[in-house]
């Protein structure tokens, strides 16, 4: 073999360095944003949190200021008397941790106390008034933020939205419409009269709605802290509500709620890091599971129908092992290591045929030992890079319908949450069975997922409201984000649902083109288009949720913010990056 010259030598040692040069400098990866970004469902909420924020709070004041405006602002979705999770990234310690402020049942709401006289599930009692109404969770969940994780004192955080409730802000359509929806229950209790009925006449657009009760009760919470809500006179009131409307709640039981800290679900999706919502979210869970499972396929590369028929038959089988597993995890055993392993997922990835749909009974099984549109998200990052997912709710529209006298503070109704009768759906159509049922200060599954996503050079925040279709929204955003669009358009993505059973894909109006309707219904798919419910769905809606996201591009150094087209508030989404 011939020995190569010295000129050669000498050329690769004259040109190597220069092709070293030639090279493009390593991106230079910002290590803080510039500036802050928060998108919420409400205008007056995302300034709540700017104020905040200029007044030299970090994103966890931030959130107290956004969480509690929203309690104000948006009564049909979340509020006080509700509760939530809080997905938290600390940038000073890189960690990240979960505040399940979800509610806890009372000890009188066992499962014999939702049946009527045949033995069947007391729609009524489940979904309206006191018996419907779990401890409310998200007051502890604020006092919380500000003491552990905040800059600023608690009642400065609280400030905006005590002004907004006594000064009043305009009633949007959505308020009004959802309040004539549910006025004959609303109607009901003196307490929820006097804060919606002006000289006997229900709210109506336009009107400017104060709120005085409601206002003393946020400054007696930033007065006193956990105390200054589950105790003194707002507990006795809430207390005294709860019992004229006929419920059974204890001073012991309300003094004794607790926050609890979660490590949330991490796991990796090609080149993401997702942290996402754990337990009693099944949110993380399921997200696991469908990603790890789609992971074995290019689903880039594939035309709509094939991509659409992948993602629905991993929503099948995540909603199934949803519906036989999960609950509170302080009351049941949960094998989270085995769902969310990359191994599972590629077993259940085996039982997907690429061109037909499995029929959702052959996936049945048998049982372990036996929200909706009115939640709201919002999603923060600030300038030190601390970030905020927060998903909070009261359940179905106005919650339960129950404002206790002289509270201000309208009651959830999520133990229709519970499986309180197994095997029976609740109002979003999703069945439980042991692992959900109602217990003593258990707290009832969700589907609330607020996620951080995480590449080489980009850092996401999501979330959304939806009841069992949060989960598959927030899938649908992080497949979008993965597939290179922008905060906006992953915000405005058509949206597609199947929760096991119903065995049906819901769609919002224009998901589908006729080509891939007729695709998927070949593979043999039933679809449950825009108000028709034959196919055996619930009469899907023309649009569903309301998305709320942020994104720090590393790379450039710049915020963006996605804030849900469908919402008919108008954007609350604000970033104040250059």
């Amino acid at each position: 073999m011939k020995t190569p010259s010295r000129r050669w030598l000498l050329l690769v040692l004259l040109w190597t360095p220069f092709a070293w040069a030639a090279q493009p400098a390593a991106t230079t990866l910002a290590k803080h944003p510039d500036g802050a970004a928060i998108a919420s469902g409400h205008h007056l909420a995302t300034e709540a949190g700017m104020e905040i924020l200029a007044k030299g709070g970090n994103a966890f004041d931030a959130a107290v200021a956004v969480s509690s405006t929203l309690a104000v602002v948006e009564p049909i979705s979340s509020g006080l008397g509700g509760g939530g999770f809080f997905l938290l990234h600390d940038a000073s310690t890189g960690k990240d941790v979960m505040l399940d402020a979800r509610e806890t049942a009372p000890a009188a709401a066992t499962p014999a106390a939702f049946l009527d006289k045949n033995g069947n599930l007391d729609r009524d009692r489940s979904v309206n008034g006191a018996w419907s109404a779990g401890i409310p969770g998200l007051p502890a969940a604020l006092v919380e933020l500000s003491a552990k994780h905040g800059k600023l004192p608690l009642q400065t955080s609280l400030a905006p939205a005590i002004r907004i409730a006594r000064d009043g802000f305009p009633v949007y359509a959505r308020m009004a419409k959802g309040y004539a929806s549910r006025r004959e229950v609303m109607e009901r209790y003196p307490g929820t009269r006097e804060v919606y009925l002006r000289n006997g006449k229900p709210i109506a657009e336009g009107d400017v709605f104060k709120q005085p009760e409601l206002a003393q009760t946020l400054e007696r919470l930033a007065a006193g802290g956990f105390d200054g809500f589950y105790k003194g006179q707002t507990g006795k009131l809430l207390l005294a509500g709860v019992k004229q409307a006929g419920g059974r709640w204890t001073a012991e039981e309300l003094a004794g709620y607790r926050v609890k800290q979660r490590e949330p679900i991490v796991f990796n999706y090609r080149d993401w890091k997702i942290t996402t919502a754990s337990p009693p979210s099944s949110g993380g869970i399921a997200l696991a599971s469908m990603l790890q499972i789609l992971e074995g396929w290019d689903i880039k590369q594939m035309d709509a129908a094939h991509r659409t028929h992948l993602v629905v038959e991993a929503m099948r089988r995540a909603f199934r092992d949803r519906t036989f597993f999960l609950g509170d995890p302080d009351f049941v055993q949960i094998p989270q290591k085995v769902l969310t392993s990359k191994d599972y997922a590629q077993g259940l990835r085996a039982t997907i045929h690429p061109e037909k749909a499995t029929p959702s009974d052959l996936l049945s099984g048998n049982p372990t030992p036996l929200e909706d549109d009115e939640t709201t998200h919002f999603s923060i990052i600030d300038g030190q890079g601390n970030r905020v997912g927060a998903t909070q709710t009261v359940n179905l529209l106005y919650g339960s319908g129950l404002i206790p006298s002289g509270t201000g503070v309208l009651l959830n109704n999520e133990m229709d949450d519970f499986a309180l009768k197994p095997g029976t759906p609740n109002a979003f159509g999703v069945m439980g069975y042991e692992a959900n049922a109602p217990k003593p200060g258990k707290r009832m599954l969700s589907s609330m997922t607020p996620t951080f996503m995480e590449s080489s050079d980009k850092v996401v925040v999501l979330g959304t409201p939806g009841g069992s279709r949060i989960i598959t929204m927030v899938l649908l955003g992080v497949l979008g984000y993965d597939d290179g669009l922008d905060a906006q358009q992953v915000a405005a993505l058509p949206r597609f649902h199947h929760q096991w059973l119903p065995d049906v894909i819901e769609a919002e109006s224009n998901t589908f083109d006729e080509a891939t309707i007729k695709q998927l219904q070949a593979m043999g798919h039933k679809i449950d288009l825009p108000g028709n419910s034959a196919a055996g769905g619930r009469g899907s809606s023309h649009v569903w949720g309301n998305l709320q996201t942020v994104e720090w591009n590393r790379a450039s150094n710049q915020l963006s913010v996605g804030s849900d087209p469908r919402n008919p508030v108008g954007s609350g989404a604000v970033s104040n990056s250059p």
